[in-house]
């Protein structure tokens, strides 16, 4: 996520790309854990043009999957043939294809979550004056889906498919607190926090307490954690049994989200939020979990 202006070009893509998720690091040849290999190695490039946004050389993809080039080149063409990748020949440049994009919308269908969530959001965008987002969970991490940008100047860039630590995004937290005790738990204590800015959460307790005043609040906030200068807040979307499935958030500088702000912006999505689960048929729970670091 950045910040970005029409006129001043500021932007703040160091900081997020200081975040970029270890996940996606492709594994070392023959490390498949009884996995199909070549499988695994074609999904590995696979997420290695994913994440570059204007495509990879071979050489490159080579060097990065850490595979020979006859077998890159071999894995590539293979994909090439079944639309899961493109060449550019102008630019000897290997690029996501329309089948993955097929493949990948229908997670979208599935749910149908982004289609339902739009109005609500552009509606909460035009309230509030600030770009809104809709996001989930994946694997330590949040996804970003749709964004719906406001009119200033300065404003939030969140382009679908970006993510973010769970641990220090509004997002991340509010879905956090929407989860079970025992799921919470596990999945703190079985990671290693990264600090991204001075005012990312790091420490166990601390992350507890924070997701304890979302439940209270029923928001999350980022004040600075993952990009200095942004601030955030969001709430959780439900499903029928009450389990949370996404996010939604607010975001904007620090210039405009003052301290005395974050209140009534946090009510605004609390409330869009609880819109969207009622609009996916789902049931926004009466009391959240209990206290989940006793």
């Amino acid at each position: 996520m950045t910040i970005s202006t029409e006129t001043a070009g500021m932007s703040m893509a160091r900081q997020v790309k200081r975040t970029a998720r270890t996940k996606s690091s492709p594994k070392k040849a023959g490390d498949t854990n009884g996995q199909v290999q070549s499988l695994c190695r074609a999904l590995s490039i696979l997420n290695l043009i994913a994440d570059s946004d204007s495509g990879l050389t071979m050489s490159s993809i080579s060097q990065f999957a850490k595979l020979p080039m006859s077998t890159t080149h071999r894995l590539l063409t293979t994909m090439q043939h079944e639309r899961y990748v493109r060449y550019d020949n102008d630019l000897s440049l290997w690029t996501i294809g329309v089948q993955a994009f097929v493949i990948g919308n229908s997670f979208v269908r599935s749910r149908d979550i982004i289609s339902t969530a739009r109005p609500f959001m552009a509606s909460l965008m035009e309230k509030s004056g600030e770009t809104t987002n809709l996001a989930v969970a994946d694997h330590g991490e949040c996804i970003y889906l749709a964004q719906v940008e406001c009119r200033q100047i300065m404003r939030v860039q969140a382009k679908p498919g970006s993510r973010v630590p769970i641990h220090s995004s509004a997002v991340g937290k509010a879905l956090l607190a929407g989860m079970p005790k025992d799921k919470v738990k596990k999945f703190i204590q079985m990671r290693e926090f990264e600090r991204t800015t001075d005012n990312t959460v790091i420490d166990q307790r601390a992350l507890y307490e924070e997701i304890e005043t979302v439940r209270k609040n029923g928001y999350g906030q980022d004040d600075e954690e993952h990009c200095v200068g942004l601030r955030c807040v969001a709430s959780t979307i439900f499903d029928e049994y009450g389990d949370p499935i996404a996010a939604i958030s607010l975001s904007g500088p620090m210039a405009r989200i003052s301290d005395e702000r974050f209140p009534v912006l946090g009510s605004m999505v609390t409330e869009a939020a609880r819109d969207i689960t009622t609009a996916m048929g789902g049931v926004t729970p009466k009391i959240m979990h209990p206290t989940i670091y006793d």
